[in-house]
C-alpha cells in the first residue's frame, strides 16, 4: 500500500505550474536550493533545466550573474565553532565568482559574513558580516522577548569591503549610525539574540549603500564617502522586508514579508516599489493576501517586459505576474533538503533568492572568463 506523501508542497506538485506563453517574460530562471548539494540551476520558461553549476559549499545561500556574466556565489562554511553565527541557518562564510563550466575566478572567506554579499563597480566585495554589540549598549535595545539574548549578548550587523585576495579596506558598523533608542527591534515576538539582522546589501548607482535589516523593519541608504545614514525607511510601512534591488528609475524594489505587521492583524507578504520620497508607488499582494506569504528570506526582480518575478522563498514557490498582478508563471523548486547545522530540522525546498536572465545575458555568460 502507498504510504502518503508527508511534504506539502510535494503532495501539491512541484516543477512547472503555470505558464501563459504570451505574458510572461522571455528568458531562464537561476536558483539554488537553499539545503541541496551546492547546486545552482537554470531553468527555462516550461521548468526544464538548461544548465547547472556545481559549487564547492553545499548547501548554499544564493547566485546570481554579474553584468560580466559571470556566476557571483554566497556559501555556506560548516566548520565546527562554538560562534554563535555557527549554530544559525543563515550562516555563510565563502563568496566567490564562477565560469559557465564553474572554474573558480576568486574566493574570499569571513567567519562573520552571513546573508548577503555584493560585488561593487571597483571590483571589490562588500560583506554582510555579524558582531557582539558593545555591553553598554545592550540595555538599550528595546522590543523582543525579554530573556531571549544569547548568553546575555545580543548581535548586531557591520559591513566590510574586501579585495578578491582577502583584504579589507573599509569596514561600516550598524551601531555606530542607528540609534537604539529610536530603532527598537520591530515586533515584541522576535528573539533578542540579534538587534538588527542584516539581510541584504546592494551598491546604489551613486556609489551610495543600500542594506536591509529585518529585526528593525528598515531600510537604509549609507552614504559611502561618510558612512552615515541618509535615508532610511521603518514599520510601518515596512514588516521584515528583504532584497530592496534598485531600479533604473531611482525606485527601491523589495519583498515586504510581513511576519508581525504593526499596521495588519494578519501575516502577509507584498512586493513594493518605492520612491526615495517614502512613496509607494506600486504593490503586489495576492487576493485574499494570505495566499502570498513568506515569513523569511526572498525577494523579487522587476523584469523587462515590467513584469516582477517573485521568489516566495520559504516554500520554494517562484511566480511572475503582471502590473495588474496577474499571475503569469508559476514553478515550484522540486529539491528538498535539511539544513546542515540544524539538527532534527525537517526536509525543505526553501530558496533564498531567484532571478530571471535573457537570452542575451546568458549568451554572455557562457562567453565569460
Amino acid at each position: 500500500m502507498a504510504r502518503v506523501e508527508q511534504r506539502k508542497a510535494m503532495r501539491g506538485g512541484v516543477g512547472l505550474r503555470a505558464y501563459d506563453e504570451e505574458r510572461a517574460c522571455p528568458g531562464f530562471t537561476l536558483f539554488a536550493p537553499m539545503y541541496g548539494d551546492g547546486t545552482v540551476s537554470l531553468i527555462d520558461l516550461h521548468g526544464a533545466v538548461v544548465h547547472t553549476w556545481r559549487m564547492p559549499y553545499p548547501p548554499g545561500l544564493y547566485g546570481h550573474l554579474t553584468p560580466a556574466g559571470t556566476l557571483f556565489y554566497c556559501g555556506k562554511t560548516l566548520e565546527q565553532s562554538d560562534r554563535f553565527i555557527s549554530t544559525q541557518p543563515w550562516k555563510g562564510g565563502a563568496v566567490l565568482e564562477a565560469t559557465w563550466g564553474g572554474d573558480i575566478l576568486w574566493e574570499i572567506r569571513h567567519p562573520d559574513h552571513h546573508h548577503d554579499a555584493a560585488k561593487l563597480r571597483n571590483g571589490n566585495i562588500l560583506l554582510l558580516c555579524l558582531a557582539l554589540l558593545p555591553r553598554e549598549l545592550i540595555s538599550q535595545i528595546r522590543g523582543g522577548i525579554p530573556g531571549t539574548e544569547h548568553d546575555g549578548q545580543i548581535y548586531a550587523d557591520y559591513l566590510v569591503e574586501m579585495t578578491t585576495d582577502g583584504q579589507t579596506v573599509w569596514e561600516w558598523r550598524s551601531w555606530e549610525h542607528l540609534d537604539p533608542a529610536t530603532t527598537p527591534i520591530t515586533a515584541a515576538q522576535e528573539f533578542r539574540h540579534e538587534w538588527t539582522h542584516g539581510n541584504s546589501v546592494a551598491e546604489l548607482p551613486d556609489g551610495n549603500i543600500v542594506v536591509s535589516f529585518r529585526h528593525i523593519s528598515t531600510v537604509a541608504i549609507i552614504e559611502r564617502g561618510s558612512g552615515e545614514i541618509i535615508w532610511r525607511l521603518g514599520a510601518p510601512p515596512l514588516a521584515q522586508q528583504h532584497a530592496p534591488i534598485p531600479l533604473p528609475n531611482g525606485n527601491l524594489l523589495l519583498l515586504d514579508n510581513g511576519t508581525h505587521r504593526l499596521d495588519a492583524p494578519q501575516p502577509y507578504s507584498r512586493i513594493l516599489e518605492i520612491d526615495p520620497a517614502k512613496a509607494i508607488v506600486w504593490s503586489y499582494q495576492a487576493r485574499p493576501p494570505i495566499d502570498f506569504f513568506s515569513p523569511l528570506i526572498s525577494n523579487a526582480q522587476r523584469l523587462a517586459n515590467g513584469n516582477t518575478l517573485i521568489c516566495e522563498g520559504s516554500f520554494g514557490r517562484l511566480f511572475e505576474v503582471t502590473r495588474e498582478g496577474e499571475l503569469v508563471w508559476e514553478y515550484v523548486n522540486p529539491s528538498f533538503g535539511h539544513p546542515a547545522n540544524v539538527p532534527g530540522s525537517p526536509e525543505t525546498n526553501s530558496v533564498f533568492r531567484a532571478f530571471r536572465y535573457s537570452e542575451e545575458e546568458i549568451a554572455r555568460a557562457k562567453r565569460a572568463r
